[in-house]
């Protein structure tokens, strides 16, 4: 094994990885932050869409559905420093009372005395995370917004403003999905993983794809000893650790434990047989009204405000988001007519001519977490839903919705987009019960020790709000964990200082 050793070795550098990366750093503890992608920060961005794509996304990867004749779930994701934090729309929503129940519910977990874990158990934790990103509102709506808010009246439901984590630089250029060229947004990279890696207080390699962790038995049962990965130049290396956090996204982490034997090391316990099951996919459509007037959706702020009205499961399990439009290479690949299916040839030449005048609303479904991941005998990773009467009624409501308040704003035409995905849940799931969790309230495998979980592949159940702010808050309470040293794990006589 290589001399070369950390006291926590971090597996992704998204919304979990990169925060717990830092935090712990940030403690004095040595910490090794691996990233498949490559480091891009605002000097590398710019507003060319295919570039993006190429370069900071992961290639939309299809959920398989489990059901004759439906269509695949196209899944999106960032590939770069930082994850999907770095290309995503910077939404942030705390958990409803209904989501921590769920939670409960769904794996027993427990919180402070005993109780089931709730709002109170998150409180400072979201506080720390919404003070160092700036969360505020954000009530600077544009056109397209005000266009569409009276329709949402019409119809006896209001939109409110999104609080974000952007700062005062947004200039509302609408180029949050390619990376924000001013910083103006905020994510791992540059809130949490820059200052102590610009300070030489944390190792990051970019480019460096992990291929297992490292399991052993020394005496008292399975622990995590360190990660074997492969860097850019193709080289194999190996790197001892006291602790491992895995947060390669609810995609990745799955599967990069059973591809460490996690089962194996486990002896096939009721915990391991659970990795890669009980995935949320959180789905998604973008509803577009065309209308007589330029909205020009694509430069905005996306995502200025939001309809809450339908947020809990009795009101209808879904949410409305407004206003969004994809750039043009996205907006000509989604765009369905009236029935659904997909356009081409001259009728999408003429709605692309018509993009400027095109509002979007996005509507996501709380889903019943009937996703899995495995690997195949071939060695392919792979993934399946399986939505179920009350998931399918919940996208049905939420398109209907969505169309009728387009239309009650005046749009001349309302053309649907298939589903997708870009707030993957779950695979790991956090609990107090190792019948029905992965790892334990801490994010500390049920079976393997020093393993630790840090993404939304914890979330036990998928929240009915955009997860990015509760997957950073999750990993600052593993980080203010770790840091603090009750675990014992770390080599020395003292533990370090909490964040």
């Amino acid at each position: 094994m290589s001399s070369e050793r950390y006291d926590v070795v971090v597996v992704g550098s998204g919304a979990g990885g990169g925060l717990v990366a830092g935090e712990v750093a940030d403690s004095g503890a040595s910490v090794l932050l691996l990233e498949a992608g490559p480091h891009r920060t605002a000097a590398d961005f710019m507003r060319w869409e295919a570039h993006a794509n190429h370069h900071i996304w992961f290639p939309p990867t299809l959920v398989e559905p489990e059901a004759a004749g439906a269509p695949p779930l196209a899944v999106i994701r960032g590939r770069c420093v930082g994850g999907t934090s770095t290309v995503n729309t910077k939404v942030a929503l705390r958990p409803s009372d209904e989501d921590y129940a769920k939670w409960h519910d769904a794996g027993g977990l427990l919180g402070a005395g005993g109780a089931p874990f709730g709002a109170g158990d998150m409180a400072p934790h979201f506080e720390r995370v919404e003070a160092r990103l700036g969360v505020r509102e954000r009530a600077d709506w544009q056109t397209c917004i005000h266009t569409v808010a009276p329709g949402f009246a019409a119809l006896g439901a209001e939109l409110e403003p999104v609080m974000s984590y952007t700062d005062a630089n947004c200039m509302r250029c609408g180029s949050c999905l390619q990376g924000c060229p001013t910083n103006a947004g905020k994510n791992t990279m540059n809130v949490y993983i820059h200052p102590p890696w610009v300070d030489g207080r944390l190792t990051l390699r970019a480019e460096c794809v992990v291929q297992r962790i490292l399991i052993e038995d020394r005496g008292s049962g399975p622990e995590a000893v360190g990660v074997e990965y492969v860097g850019p130049d193709g080289a194999a290396h190996t790197v001892e650790a006291n602790v491992v956090v895995v947060a390669a996204g609810a995609m990745g982490t799955s599967h990069l434990l059973l591809r460490s034997g996690i089962r194996e090391a486990a002896g096939g316990s009721a915990s391991s047989q659970l990795v890669g099951r009980h995935i949320g996919w959180h789905p998604a459509r973008i509803i577009a009204g065309l209308f007589d007037e330029p909205q020009d959706a694509h430069r905005v702020y996306p995502i200025s405000a939001h309809c809450m009205k339908f947020q809990s499961d009795a009101a209808g399990g879904f949410i409305v988001e407004a206003a969004t439009i994809q750039d043009p290479i996205g907006f000509a690949v989604m765009l369905s007519d009236e029935d659904g299916v997909p356009m081409f040839g001259r009728q999408l030449n003429e709605m692309v001519r018509r993009y400027r005048y095109f509002s979007g609303l996005l509507t996501m479904v709380t889903d019943c977490n009937n996703g899995t991941a495995w690997i195949d005998e071939s060695g392919r990773d792979r993934y399946s839903y399986a939505f179920n009467d009350v998931e399918r009624e919940r996208d049905v409501a939420a398109a209907r919705f969505a169309r009728e308040a387009l239309l009650a704003a005046g749009a001349r035409r309302v053309l649907p987009s298939s589903q997708s995905s870009t707030h993957v849940q779950g695979g790991c799931r956090m609990g107090s019960d190792p019948e029905r969790s992965v790892v334990n309230a801490r994010g500390e495998s049920h079976d393997v020790r020093r393993l630790f979980v840090g993404d939304s592949s914890v979330i036990p159940s998928t929240l009915s709000v955009n997860p990015s702010l509760t997957i950073m808050s999750l990993a600052s309470r593993l980080a203010q964990y770790l840091a603090g040293g009750e675990h014992g794990y770390f080599e020395g006589a003292v533990a370090h200082a909490a964040v």
